[in-house]
């Protein structure tokens, strides 16, 4: 009888003992990665009916042939990439950048390590309607929750999703140690992880999201948070700040 990928097997093979050769047959051609697996943490947006796709990698093959700047064509220069250690780090002004292809629903994961005082940002759905990426886009907050301004107040220390949402508690690490962020888009839910620990959850586009907005600084913005595909970017925030570890896994519905 053919198979869905057009091969023909043996009629005489006991369904039990097809199962068993499929399952060493997958187990031989299984290859190990010097990159720890994208995470297998459980979340209510990728339940049993969602199909994922394999893991890529942004930074393989370099920096400018996943990313570009913000409303640019090519790589800002102020972002430096070191290809021994696998680390893009922000050393200058030189803009946001943006992921060149858009996702719609995805799980995406990364290690980030700021400076004293540091201050960054992981924006998603980002569209390039817009001057500047945070007048459209939402963001997971990256910062040095003691020694910067913003970790004074909940809705704007890491992990937050900015201004809006706060986490349940600071998990962070030490300033100069990596944290782990996680963040999971599958259509209106959005979930932000740090560190092993799920900091919020909340639904675009329902009637609570509106009346946040509406009460924030992004009212001034109608587009904001609406779009339903778009970029993955980091912040340029005028402070040194490492990504290492860059991964995205698109989910199909």
């Amino acid at each position: 009888m053919p198979s869905s990928f057009g091969i023909t097997m043996p009629p005489a093979i006991p369904h039990r003992a097809l199962t068993l050769l499929l399952l060493l047959a997958g187990t031989a051609c299984a290859r190990p990665s010097s990159a720890p697996a994208i995470s297998a943490q459980p979340s209510s947006a990728t339940a049993p009916r969602a199909q994922t796709s394999e893991a890529v990698d942004l930074l393989a093959g370099g920096p400018a042939q996943h990313w570009r700047g913000y409303r640019m064509d090519t790589l800002p220069s102020a972002w430096s990439y070191d290809a021994a250690t696998g680390v893009l780090t922000r050393t200058r002004f030189g803009g946001d950048i943006i992921t060149r292809q858009q996702y719609d629903d995805f799980e995406f994961e990364l290690e980030w390590k700021v400076g004293p005082r540091g201050n960054s940002g992981i924006f998603y759905r980002a569209t390039e309607a817009t001057g500047i990426i945070y007048e459209n886009a939402p963001e997971m907050q990256v910062l040095d929750n003691i020694g910067h301004r913003d970790g004074l107040t909940l809705l704007t220390s890491a992990g937050a999703n900015y201004g809006l949402d706060a986490p349940v508690r600071d998990v962070t690490k030490p300033v100069g140690e990596w944290n782990h962020a996680r963040i999971v888009v599958v259509g209106p839910h959005v979930e932000h992880w740090l560190n092993g620990v799920k900091l919020l959850e909340y639904e675009l586009w329902t009637p609570e999201w509106t009346a946040k907005v509406a009460a924030s600084k992004f009212r001034q913005w109608p587009t904001y948070g609406l779009a339903r595909r778009g970029h993955i970017g980091l912040q340029e925030h005028a402070d040194v700040v490492s990504y290492r570890n860059i991964r995205i896994r698109e989910i199909r519905r």
